[in-house]
């Protein structure tokens, strides 16, 4: 009996024990695979909001001069546990215009781990304003607090979309007005950001197209839960004015100012309101801002950050 074999039976021979080992090897790997769950798809965490307080939250204690305003960071920290703090440039209007005063403030901040988030702008000039050279010259006077913010390791500073004229007008004023100051913040690499407050502003949507037609990187805006009483004292829908902003939201404010026997604020659903907030994917800081006054400030200030809280937020 020879043993040899054309090569055309060999090719065929090895062939077909490969396919069978193949078959082999499926054939297990179904069995096995019935006793191996399938593994799920990896889901990205998601990165919790921290919350901030800003220091309107504590003005009349400020304004009463029972706090100075450069203990803001120590205190909001003390009192609320909080690690963030917005500041608003009213209470610093009366230190030295240098600046001076910027260093202490931050070194305040840095020795306890406070994060210097933003700094509220008001009270320096319509950004919108019809006259061009006034225009210019409120841009001008915001200056000083894009370089506080600069020094203080903030973010953003928070300016009024104001000006008067039809609502296209303000529009193009106030687009105008935040691109001439987007320009000087941006190399400092601050943002210039808006919120609902107050005029035309109370329009979520109007917020948002003049941040379009102001087409820069660094505009964006400060969507506030609570400020939507219109000039003519009517109230505009405040989750479709939020969720209009939220695109361009670089941060958020937790406005409150009273609660129920549960602790929820009366006027804003907050799982409603968050749910709009992480909804557009914002990750950033939630500034708590309590207005009320039937409670204490810091009473009231830690009621909402507890609302927060309760939303997953951490401090």
């Amino acid at each position: 009996m020879t043993n040899d074999y054309s090569r055309r039976t060999i090719l065929q021979m090895l062939f077909a024990g490969t396919m069978g080992a193949l078959g082999a090897d499926m054939k297990n790997a179904r069995v096995e695979g019935q006793d191996v769950a399938t593994p799920l798809p990896s889901v990205k965490p998601i990165i919790p909001n921290r919350i901030s307080v800003a220091q309107w939250s504590f003005h009349r204690m400020f304004k009463s001069g029972e706090l100075s305003p450069l203990d803001f960071a120590s205190f909001a920290h003390k009192s609320c546990g909080v690690m963030g703090v917005e500041y608003v440039n009213s209470f610093y209007k009366s230190l030295p215009l240098d600046g001076s005063w910027v260093a202490e403030l931050k070194k305040r901040a840095d020795d306890i781990g406070v994060t210097s988030v933003l700094i509220m702008c008001d009270g320096e000039g319509d950004i919108g304003d019809p006259d061009v050279a006034t225009r210019c010259k409120a841009v001008m006077a915001h200056q000083r607090w894009l370089d506080a913010a600069a020094t203080l390791g903030c973010h953003s500073i928070r300016v009024n979309a104001r000006s008067v004229g039809s609502a296209i007008e303000q529009a193009e004023r106030c687009s105008d007005g935040l691109r001439q100051l987007c320009a000087i913040a941006a190399p400092m690499k601050l943002n210039v950001i808006v919120e609902n407050h107050g005029g035309l502003s109370c329009d979520g949507e109007w917020v948002a197209s003049v941040i379009r037609a102001t087409a820069a990187a660094n505009c964006g805006t400060l969507p506030d839960f609570g400020n939507f009483t219109c000039a003519d004292g009517t109230k505009a829908d405040r989750y479709a004015g939020v969720k209009a902003m939220m695109p361009f939201a670089k941060s958020v404010s937790a406005k409150s100012h009273e609660f129920n026997a549960n602790g929820e604020e009366i006027n804003t659903d907050y799982p409603r309101m968050m749910g709009i907030v992480r909804d557009a994917g914002y990750r950033g800081w939630i500034g708590v801002e309590y207005e009320g006054e039937k409670m204490g400030e810091v009473a009231g200030t830690n009621a909402t950050r507890d609302l927060l809280l309760k939303q997953g937020c951490v401090l």
